[in-house]
């Protein structure tokens, strides 16, 4: 008698992760058995699971790679216009299991692997992550490419190819320690390179006046070697590039130098100029003006640029006739990400000026058509200011050519306010004070068409107090594009029982149009569905409550409030004022043993910049308290704190699903958007958070009661200021906070070393920019809030379903889409692009009826 099938089983049939699955399971396993034979050289005694991954990998990029070369002929066929998307950062994550979901290859893979006696988890655990970026910055723009390649827009992402990405994080007695990330050693799979589309990039030199204009001579070459990687669209066909430059010297690269023969040592030297890509400056929003640093953003966009303009020039539309620049901004979009990228304003203008032999104003006509460019922060330390002198040395074509820039639009500011000194000395590309500096953020707005914050009150932020000048000027330029994530990666791979379940109630339309979520608001009183969900999400917590113990020897209790707070390590990130929040629950335990307590699970997690010392001693303070908590037999298993090693896009993808309240606590004013807190929220978490970043339209979208809500807003902030924040009235008259700092300065969390985190109590009382104290008592009382709801099962889950249903505005699609028709001037498409498998005439049918559409 075979056993009847329960839900889950029943739901896993209708997966939606197979919606194509016409790729049979015989097919993949034929694939599998040839890369392992062939590509990898191996049979089954020898092979490793790192081999396994391997093949499966090959496998399925096999089935990218027709698709790869079909959109690119269908681009060359129907010519759109292309945007270019410029970042330094691009934090990818892992492959595998996005290009499988992508592809519609899923189940197919999943069964192969089954039938071949072999765990795909297992396999997938083996793909190193591409941790190509240090947080929001850089996931936002993988999220980028995904949506662009979903809406079928002719788009490439441009970056370096790092060879050594963010850092592992080693804890260590509760300190964080790095290691190198040589996530390359093994190899990659999704990579092509590319050396025949070699480019040479000049770095010093000096600049020659001759009749026919400026020219830049003596320089040194460093060569930018492309490799390729595929982004696969969700289930359309397209599938996208992003080009990352690796340096490479030349092959006299030093060698004329050394005439006396020392040819050994010339050869060596030549790793000088491959420095350039070896690896990923591990600061967030932290400005560290090296030259290493300039010379990275430098390479990336001269490389880039060559790139744009030889693929305009070759177009099918320009490789017959007579060549004009005037069409490239109608044919050509570049988007800066943030103002690591800005130098590509200078160089176009060069390349305009002393290559294409175009005159001034031209050329900044085209220039300014041509870019847009995203701000990230408000953070003054976050800002790009490059010393003049470091820029001579280093680029002195593009210093000329800066100040140039810089003289008109000066000029055209004291025709418009001619007495007004102050504003001429604000609004200046070029700062006189503490050393002449280049303001990359005003080079950026000046050169660029479109200006854009990324989420409401930031983007309000910036026109009417960082950049209110220029917005005053041209108010018109400044938009703004709230940040969105992929619900591809952000649902669909990473909580397949939450995808599955709403597949199930709404249809499967609404992974590539979220707003349909919407439609859940239906369901918030039906109990099934309550039940579901609510079971969706206890599953998840089981999982990675097993992970924990697995990883971290503490024995996790499965039905308390998973309380998650993971992002970059910041004083503005706040991670402080939720360890005072721990040590205040612990205090409350200790005092009262037997009154009634909601169980917790905080998990915190992040890395710290290598060199940003309050950062690691904010670890060592969690680290320290977690020690202190974990191991008190009065607080069992009432209050456990886990601090996450190494946090990264694929520990992501597994605590989020299983996360009850998201910790986004950043003081009002600071964080730009944040993307986390909408991952959080598509998952089904709930959100404890201040009014700041998107924070603020997650609230209007789903109702400003179905998120805890505290502490300070923006005009709150502002009063303080004026009034002065004084951190010694608010330890005086909270009782709690008192005695929480108290604990910290005694050393009660530290015994062996008491004055351990005097730095950190120095700064709360003395130089707390981010006003910890101040939000203290709202946040003990708002978390209250949350202890009650969490005791009502239904409510609580009826409010998770109101914020799911909530999240729709929050897909990067619409994000894309909205830059996409107001800033690149272009228009998304659901055309799909042929199949490999149909003959190439099918391409020519698919470009004709896109130019029918149009």
């Amino acid at each position: 008698m075979t056993t009847p099938l329960t839900d889950q089983e029943k739901r896993k049939q209708i997966s939606i992760r197979g919606i194509v699955g016409v790729e049979n399971v015989a097919e993949v396993k034929k694939g599998f058995n040839r890369h392992l034979h062939f590509t990898l050289v191996k049979d089954r005694n020898v092979a490793t699971p790192r081999d396994y991954y391997f093949a499966l990998a090959h496998t399925v990029r096999d089935h990218l790679v027709g698709r790869w070369i079909r959109t690119q002929q269908f681009y060359y066929e129907t010519d759109p216009k292309r945007v270019y998307y410029l970042s330094l950062e691009f934090y990818m994550g892992r492959a595998l299991q996005n290009t499988m979901i992508n592809l519609g290859l899923q189940n197919a893979c999943d069964e192969s692997i089954y039938q071949l006696g072999l765990d795909m988890e297992d396999l997938e655990e083996m793909e190193e992550d591409a941790g190509l970026g240090n947080g929001g910055l850089g996931r936002l723009a993988a999220c980028f490419l995904d949506s662009m390649a979903t809406l079928g827009l002719a788009a490439y992402g441009y970056g370096i190819r790092y060879e050594y990405g963010i850092f592992n994080q080693r804890i260590k007695d509760g300190w964080q320690v790095e290691e190198a990330d040589d996530w390359l050693r093994h190899g990659n799979p999704w990579e092509k390179a590319r050396p025949e589309y070699m480019l040479p990039v000049h770095f010093y030199g000096r600049v020659e006046e001759t009749e026919e204009g400026s020219k830049w001579v003596d320089t040194q070459v460093v060569l930018a070697m492309p490799y390729d990687t595929p982004i696969p669209g969700y289930m359309n066909n397209t599938v996208n590039t992003m080009r990352l430059w690796s340096a490479r010297a030349p092959n006299d690269f030093n060698l004329k130098d050394f005439n006396v023969g020392d040819y050994i040592q010339a050869v060596l030297d030549r790793n000088l100029a491959e420095n350039i890509s070896r690896v990923l400056y591990p600061n967030d929003n932290f400005f560290e003006g090296k030259e290493l640093r300039l010379k990275q953003e430098y390479f990336v966009v001269a490389a880039t640029l060559q790139d744009v303009i030889r693929r305009f020039k070759t177009s099918k539309k320009n490789s017959g006739g007579p060549l004009s620049f005037d069409t490239l901004p109608e044919k050509v979009a570049i988007q800066l990400n943030d103002t690591h990228p800005a130098m590509a304003i200078p160089e176009l203008m060069r390349i305009f000026v002393d290559i294409e032999k175009l005159d001034w104003d031209t050329a900044w006509d085209i220039t300014k058509r041509t870019f847009a460019y995203t701000n990230h922060t408000v953070l003054p330390e976050a800002l790009e200011r490059w010393p003049v002198q470091l820029m001579e040395t280093l680029l002195p074509r593009h210093l000329q050519i800066i100040y140039r820039i810089n003289q008109e639009h000066l000029d055209n500011i004291s025709s418009l306010f001619p007495e007004d000194m102050e504003r001429i000395r604000r609004m200046s590309l070029i700062e006189e004070e503490g050393g002449k500096r280049v303001n990359m953020a005003h080079l950026c707005i000046v050169g660029s068409h479109a200006v854009n914050g990324v989420a409401e009150i930031h983007s309000n932020i910036i026109k009417t107090d960082v950049f209110r000048d220029f917005s005053e000027l041209e108010p018109d330029k400044f938009q703004n594009k709230t940040n969105g994530i992929t619900p591809r990666r952000w649902l669909l791979l990473c909580n397949p029982g939450l995808a599955d379940l709403i597949a199930e109630a709404i249809g499967e339309e609404y992974v590539k149009d979220l707003s349909q979520l919407q439609k859940l608001n239906e369901l918030v009183d039906d109990d099934a569905f309550i039940r579901d969900v609510s079971k969706v999400k206890q599953d998840n917590k089981l999982k990675f409550s097993q992970y924990l113990e697995r990883e971290y020897k503490v024995k996790i209790n499965p039905s308390s409030i998973f309380d998650v707070h993971v992002k970059r390590i910041h004083e503005y990130k706040r991670q402080l004022l939720n360890c005072l929040h721990i040590i205040t629950m612990y205090n409350r335990i200790k005092k009262k043993p037997n009154a009634p307590f909601v169980p917790r699970t905080v998990i915190i997690g992040g890395k710290a910049a290598p060199g940003y010392h309050m950062a690691k001693m904010i670890i060592k303070l969690i680290t320290s308290v977690a020690e202190v908590v974990n191991n008190d037999p009065i607080v069992g298993s009432k209050l456990k704190v886990i601090y996450l090693e190494n946090y990264r896009v694929s520990l992501a993808e597994k605590v989020i699903p299983a996360t009850d309240l998201s910790e986004q606590i950043s003081t009002a004013g600071t964080e730009a958007s944040g993307t986390g807190n909408m991952k959080f929220m598509l998952n089904g978490a709930l959100t404890i958070g201040t009014m700041d970043g998107a924070n603020v339209e997650m609230a209007e979208e789903a109702g400003e009661d179905n998120l805890f809500i505290f502490g300070m807003r923006v005009e709150d902030v502002a009063e303080l200021d004026k009034e002065g924040y004084d951190a010694m009235k608010y330890y005086e008259e909270l009782p709690e906070l008192k005695q929480v700092i108290d604990q910290i300065k005694s050393g009660f969390f530290s015994p062996r070393q008491p004055e351990l985190f005097k730095d950190i109590i120095d700064m709360l009382f003395k130089h707390d920019r981010f006003k910890v104290f101040a939000d203290f008592e709202s946040y003990i009382e708002c978390q209250e809030k949350v202890n009650v709801l969490y005791q009502d099962p239904k409510e609580w889950t009826r409010m998770v379903i109101k914020n799911i249903a909530a999240s729709g505005k929050f897909s990067s699609d619409r994000t894309i889409t909205d830059y996409a028709r107001e800033i690149w001037g272009v228009e998304p498409t659901d055309l799909k692009i042929p199949p490999p498998s149909e003959p190439r005439e099918a391409i020519e049918e698919a470009a004709r009826a896109l130019k029918l559409d149009q």
